[in-house]
């Protein structure tokens, strides 16, 4: 019996009878993998110098952006078992690339900071997404794996951040340095970030301006870190418009919580904060996020006690 192997695949997608059966993507699929676990007879060890395929992957991350076309829907594909060292801003600068990392729990890619605290991912345009991929921090007090400027709908799904050690730590995971609406539409859905750092440790998501459609769906945020900010979430300066925060868990072991111990929200923000679990040392204030004109908080719990179910926070209507 023949086999038939397309090698080129199905660039136009496949129909039958005028319905689509595969799923197509309208850019390039760049595969990106530096291991040698696992190699198949006829398949390369990774190099900047291949062409970037399946059998002959490219051997970093940020090479392999420097081959895509921005807006073209261009995928890289990061083969499970990867692991790359980042030892300096690296700098992401292709629009509407999806970073798609494969294999499951600590076969996952990994990207590990090193050398210096600025070490991270600068995405510096818009539509830029990563989708299981693990961040580990093994430097002194990393500022964040990834830092946005003018990086408009980033997203961030199903990622781990880990630290090496108390001291060997991020600060933020995701962090947004640009002016007011350039990290609009950012999304943060099924992330985990176990902190291990305690002194000067901020925020999961650090945004430094006023914003649009921000996102930040089932993460959980559980961190050793002492700090009195909010643990998820922490705007700067400026309003959230359109905010949705849900379904999120944070935990720290802060004593105070000024500005509430989910997120800080400037005072003209708007949106909704449902089902979100928040534990604390915190005995004196219940606030979960800094109270706003226009956030709607549905069914948040708030405990200061290890072992209480908590209050239903803002306290439910009568």
């Amino acid at each position: 019996m023949a086999i038939a192997n397309y090698v080129n695949g199905f660039p136009n997608g496949v129909l039958l009878r005028g319905v689509p059966i595969l799923q197509t993507n309208p850019g390039k699929v760049f595969w990106v993998y530096n291991g040698t676990t696992g190699l198949m007879p006829g398949q390369r060890g990774g190099s900047n110098g291949n062409r970037g395929g399946f059998n002959d992957p490219f051997s970093t991350l940020a090479y392999a952006f420097t081959q895509c076309v921005a807006n073209r829907g261009d995928i890289i594909m990061v083969k499970a078992g990867h692991a790359e060292n980042i030892a300096a801003s690296t700098a992401l600068s292709i629009a509407g690339v999806a970073v798609i990392g494969l294999g499951a729990g600590t076969n996952r890619p990994t990207f590990t900071f090193t050398t210096a605290n600025t070490a991270t991912f600068s995405v510096t345009a818009a539509n830029v997404s990563f989708q299981n991929c693990v961040f580990t921090a093994n430097f002194l007090s990393i500022a964040a794996p990834i830092t946005l400027t003018t990086a408009k709908w980033f997203t961030a799904q199903n990622c781990l951040f880990q630290d090496t050690s108390a001291s060997l730590d991020f600060l933020n995971c995701i962090k947004s340095t640009g002016a007011a609406n350039t990290a609009d539409g950012l999304a943060v859905l099924d992330c985990d970030w176990f902190g291990t750092g305690v002194t000067s440790v901020n925020s999961m998501i650090l945004v430094a301006d006023a914003n649009i459609d921000v996102t930040l769906l089932r993460n959980r945020a559980i961190t050793e870190r002492v700090a009195d900010a909010p643990i998820l979430l922490t705007v700067t300066t400026g309003a959230s418009t359109n905010i949705e925060i849900g379904d999120n868990v944070v935990i720290s072991k802060q004593t105070a919580a000024t500005d509430g111990t989910v997120a800080k929200l400037g005072a003209t923000s708007t949106g909704v904060v449902y089902r979100n679990f928040s534990g604390t040392l915190v005995t004196a204030s219940d606030k979960i996020f800094t109270t706003t004109v226009g956030v709607y908080p549905f069914e948040n719990r708030v405990s200061g006690v290890v072992g209480a179910t908590g209050f239903v926070i803002p306290a439910v209507d009568s």
